[in-house]
């Protein structure tokens, strides 16, 4: 008895592929090249926006003088504060106050921008745990937050003195209530669903706090801490001009009052660039701790 002979094309079929043939996902196969590609992006951007702030700034410079026709004397040019650092018979002299003043300014904005971040952080996750926290300490804050800190100075200079303390207190209220507003949105915005899987398993609201919140939390924090390094900066600045006497802002005012306006303005463009630069620093940071550690639509932006 013969067997038919099988049609040609089921004996030229070839062999299903084995599933381990079948490429994983790019997540599964890369997931370290996908952060440090959302890293470089995110790098580009940071860069980018530093150096269009500086052209910008540049160009707004050579326009108000130009639009407004102010004297030479008082108003002084990009050209003329290179000069003042850089060319002039007593260059070194006028760099080696300006950066000695700025480290101390730099101190002070350090400390200011520490202890305003660390206790924005604290009363957020305050607020968020305990709503009745929040109801009893939240109109304080904002009627201390509507009184002119030039006004608070004085005062602050009384009980804290006029070293590190009163400076600390001064820029540290500049940096607190934005950070503040600013962190306590991003903890409550929290994924709903996400929160009530951790409580469904037996999670406590700390949990849910360290496993859902605080990752969710993390863009908001960061935009905070990119606000507040202008303001430590300014805080502290204030604070020498108004209380300590020493340092950038004192720098400033007494170059202003002897007429050496040369001096004011390389102090300004000194400290802006400094603060362009400490926000990118941040920028960088946020990158890098987003693409790790971030929520997941934030990696891939």
């Amino acid at each position: 008895m013969t067997t038919a002979a099988a049609p040609p094309e089921a004996r030229t079929m070839p062999d299903p592929a084995p599933a381990t043939a079948v490429a994983p996902p790019v997540e599964e196969r890369a997931p370290g090249s996908l952060i440090l590609v959302t890293a470089l992006v995110r790098l580009g951007r940071t860069f980018g926006s530093v150096l269009a702030s500086v052209v910008v700034i540049l160009v707004l410079w050579y326009a108000f003088l130009k639009v407004f026709d102010l004297s030479p004397l008082v108003a002084k040019s990009p050209k003329d504060v290179y000069h003042y650092l850089f060319t002039v018979p007593k260059a070194p002299d006028n760099r080696h106050a300006i950066f000695d003043a700025l480290m101390s300014t730099l101190g002070d904005a350090l400390a200011g921008y520490v202890a305003g971040t660390v206790a924005a952080i604290v009363v957020a996750v305050l607020f968020v745990l305990y709503r009745p926290v929040e109801q009893a300490f939240m109109p304080v804050a904002m009627v201390l937050r509507s009184v002119p800190l030039v006004a608070m100075t004085p005062i602050i200079t009384l009980v804290f003195g006029r070293h590190l303390a009163g400076v600390t207190v001064i820029a540290g209220i500049v940096v607190f209530f934005p950070s503040l507003v600013n962190i306590v949105f991003g903890l409550r915005s929290t994924p709903r669903a996400a929160a009530d899987l951790v409580t469904a398993y037996g999670g406590s609201s700390f949990t849910v706090l360290r496993k859902v919140a605080i990752p969710s939390a993390l863009p908001s924090l960061f935009a905070s801490a990119r606000i507040a390094v202008p303001g430590a900066i300014i805080g502290a600045l204030l604070a020498e001009w108004l209380a300590t006497g020493k340092a950038l802002g004192y720098y400033m005012q007494h170059a202003q009052q002897t007429f050496n306006y040369g001096g004011v303005w390389a102090a300004v463009i000194v400290i802006t660039a400094v603060s362009i630069a400490l926000y990118g620093v941040v920028g960088i940071i946020e990158t890098v701790v987003l693409a790790r550690y971030g929520p997941a639509p934030s990696r891939g932006k």
